[in-house]
């Protein structure tokens, strides 16, 4: 069987190893994340998910506070419509966190941003359109958008003077959706530079309904390469979801994929963004630990662990301070379902609402643990220790166990000296 390395990935002028490492949001992508892949020459994605929390952690900034006390005197009421983001302060947080990133980027890959149409804070036009460009500003080398059809993305920003030099590519579940992209795109006279094909495995928000498991991520690929190859359109695709290995790559390579997104397997590398106990529950899930749910406020099924301690946690909405997910009218389905719930029952300190989530909240605080459907397969590439725990691995040993496996196989790390523990 051939190995992933024989083969490369081409993006517009760029030549690339075939491995991109998928966007996964408030900051588990880590910068350290995304530089590594663009060392190893594959291309790392950061994301804009939350992303003044992500500079409030990382640049000691203090957007976070800014917004909460500016709609301090909001009520606990269904309509957050007053309750604005500050595009000014948007930008900045986004040329904050890319420009820190791409100044440290070495080696001949790409760093790309996350940009999810379904971060609808109160603006969604607006605040897609300032968050994009503050992104081509900086110097990023590409943006994906994730998270919708993204039909009027594109438009945003086609009078920016990076529209046409940066990578742009989308991420599609269907051919239907991309050949819906296309048509609507069709006055710009610009084509994505890559499409990203995420079957029903893959981890966090799907693109599918709560019938995924109809579906397949190898037919979806090969009626996309096909639709293109008719329409004689040039447009590099990449295959998602589910693959696990070196080998399950080279089969989409071989099926005519010019490349693969992989996220589950650099979860719990050291330079992921999870914290490390949270890194130890990846390890540890079973099969059957892994749940797909409608507990979202986007209405998109999501994929967890069900032992997510945010599945079902009550906790009292905070768009005061976030606010990602409301609507264009300033509503959210999880304020809807949290005030139902409190006004069920009156007096009581504590309530738990178990069909959404405060998702801001608790992916803020690492409280949903996202993850593909082959999670339960971590456990499998790593070593145990004699206490239980698992050993980290390197964003490098994954990476080039990707590009150098063969049949099926998934090389283990040396052991360490000592065992970490995940501490």
């Amino acid at each position: 069987m051939r190995r992933l390395e024989e083969f490369r990935m081409h993006l517009g002028q760029y030549d690339l190893a075939p491995i991109m490492i998928g966007g996964m949001g408030v900051d588990i992508s880590s910068a350290e994340l995304a530089l590594e892949a663009a060392r190893l020459g594959g291309v790392g994605h950061i994301s804009d998910a939350m992303i003044k929390t992500v500079t409030d952690r990382r640049y000691k900034t203090k957007y976070v506070k800014a917004k909460q006390s500016q709609y301090k005197y909001v009520p606990e009421t269904d309509d957050k419509s007053n309750v604005k983001f500050n595009l000014e302060h948007l930008a900045e947080a986004t040329r904050l966190h890319v420009e820190g990133t791409m100044k440290r980027k070495q080696g001949p890959g790409l760093i790309f941003i996350n940009c999810m149409e379904k971060l609808t804070m109160n603006a969604p036009k607006e605040t897609l359109q300032v968050r994009m460009r503050a992104a081509l500003d900086a110097g990023i080398d590409g943006i994906t958008l994730a998270a919708g059809l993204h039909l009027g993305s594109f438009a945003l920003i086609e009078d920016h003077p990076r529209f046409r030099e940066a990578q742009l590519g989308i991420i599609v579940s269907s051919v239907r959706a991309l050949q819906l992209f296309l048509k609507k795109n069709a006055r710009l006279h610009r084509l994505p530079d890559y499409v990203v094909v995420e079957g029903p495995l893959a981890g966090g928000h799907l693109g599918f309904g709560m019938d995924w498991a109809e579906f397949d991520l190898a037919t979806i690929v090969t009626e996309i390469i096909q639709y293109l190859k008719t329409e004689k359109l040039d447009i590099p695709v990449i295959a998602a979801g589910g693959i696990f290995t070196g080998s399950d790559a080279v089969r989409f390579m071989e099926m005519g994929a010019s490349g693969v997104q992989v996220a589950t397997r650099f979860t719990v590398t050291k330079e992921c963004g999870l914290p490390d106990d949270v890194k130890q529950e990846y390890f540890k899930a079973s099969e059957d630990d892994i749940e797909v749910n409608q507990i979202s406020p986007t209405g998109y099924p999501m994929r967890m662990i069900k032992a997510s301690p945010g599945i079902g946690d009550g906790i009292r909405p905070n768009c005061e301070a976030y606010g990602y997910l409301l609507d264009a009218n300033g509503k959210c389905a999880y304020v809807t379902a949290y005030n139902r719930e409190v006004a069920a029952h009156p007096g009581e300190k504590r309530i738990s609402v178990m069909d959404k989530t405060c998702l801001c909240t608790h992916m803020r605080n690492f409280e949903i643990w996202t993850c593909g459907q082959l999670t339960w397969r971590l456990k499998d590439t790593t070593v145990r220790h004699a206490d239980g725990s698992y050993q980290l691995l390197t964003t490098e040993h994954v990476f080039n166990d990707y590009m150098h496996s063969t049949d099926n196989q998934v090389s283990l790390p040396s052991p360490e000296a000592t065992p970490s523990a995940g501490h």
